[in-house]
């Protein structure tokens, strides 16, 4: 695989977005479609290397092409076939892009949606689900980058895709392996697609003082509350030096990517703040980062949810944190 995000000059960005029903590829392809690529979805797998060769000679075309269990004739190791031959082709930059999410939030959407699936029509969603993991499994295995949409909201997702194929991305210097930082609440689970998991909770408290409660660990005034604990420079330095360590071996393992979380007992001010502090560090190294605040987001999310005459945000209101991406 290239190490850099974007390709050398001369290179052609084909991008394969797969992964499985309902988990966001269609808010992936209009995201890359919004960025000036060419999206097509679920042409049938042959066309896929003519739309590539029919590009003419120099120029910028970038195409992005849905495959999954509707396209015509699908069968993983064709697309894996298919995907070996474009990344034999020296003026190509194929990447594969695999969506996935947690298996009850895949039903909550389908539920919200009152859609069938595709290798369930007539049946149970969650028999569908379980095939098309099955059927599916080599290609998450092989993607270049797989995105849990589970607790990501559809902004943060097309964030995400402008973070790593948009103009202003930039040349990876650590073999293109993409590390994304969580923030989380501990009371709320662990981020389900973490490599690594931190406990800042012995870190004092901001949500004791009253001044501090209403902000996050974005405000400089909560950071400068939370270094001031006697043990954060000790902790955060000892974070520092152990990804040192451990990312350069993901890489030498082959690792694409690697999520590390970091979690208090809101998620919004020491985890906040230290994941806003570590991603500026790991960028400052050469690392490719994407930070991510998962109650933030929630709170955002919930905030957009339409109110009731009172104020209130309706029982009935679906969970906000849970989008009801496209298949």
């Amino acid at each position: 695989m290239s190490g850099a995000i974007l390709p050398g000059p001369g290179r052609q960005p084909v991008l394969l977005v797969t992964g499985l029903s309902g988990a966001g590829k269609l808010s992936i392809l209009r995201a890359l479609e919004d960025l000036g690529y060419e999206a097509i979805d679920n042409p049938p797998l042959g066309m896929i290397e003519d739309l590539v060769s029919s590009s003419p000679a120099g120029t910028e075309r970038r195409i992005a092409v849905g495959v999954d269990a509707r396209s015509r004739g699908f069968d993983a190791g064709v697309v894996l076939s298919t995907l070996a031959r474009l990344r034999q082709h020296p003026a190509v930059w194929p990447q594969l892009i695999y969506a996935w999410a947690d298996e009850t939030v895949l039903l909550r959407r389908y539920t919200e949606t009152r859609r069938r699936h595709p290798l369930s029509p007539h049946g149970r969603v969650a028999d569908g689900i379980a095939a098309e993991q099955a059927l599916t499994a080599g290609l998450r295995e092989a993607a270049d980058l797989v995105i849990d949409t589970s607790d990501l909201p559809t902004p943060a997702l097309r964030q995400l895709i402008e973070r790593r194929y948009g103009p202003e991305a930039q040349f990876d210097t650590h073999s293109g392996l993409a590390v994304a930082l969580v923030s989380f609440a501990f009371p709320a689970g662990l981020p389900r697609e973490s490599d690594m998991v931190f406990d800042a909770r012995f870190l004092r408290n901001p949500h004791y003082v009253d001044a501090l409660r209403p902000r996050t660990g974005k405000d400089p005034a909560v950071g400068a509350y939370v270094e001031a604990d006697p043990d954060y420079r000790a902790f955060f330095d000892g974070l520092t030096g152990l990804l040192g360590l451990v990312l350069p071996r993901f890489v030498q393992e082959g690792k694409k990517y690697a999520t590390i979380a970091v979690g208090c007992t809101g998620g919004r001010h020491r985890s906040v703040h230290i994941v806003e502090r570590l991603a500026s560090h790991l960028t400052q190294t050469g690392w490719r980062v994407t930070p991510t605040h998962r109650e933030l987001l929630r709170e955002e999310a919930l905030l957009a949810q339409p109110q009731a005459p009172d104020g209130t945000v309706p029982a009935t209101t679906p969970r906000p944190s849970v989008p009801a991406q496209e298949a």
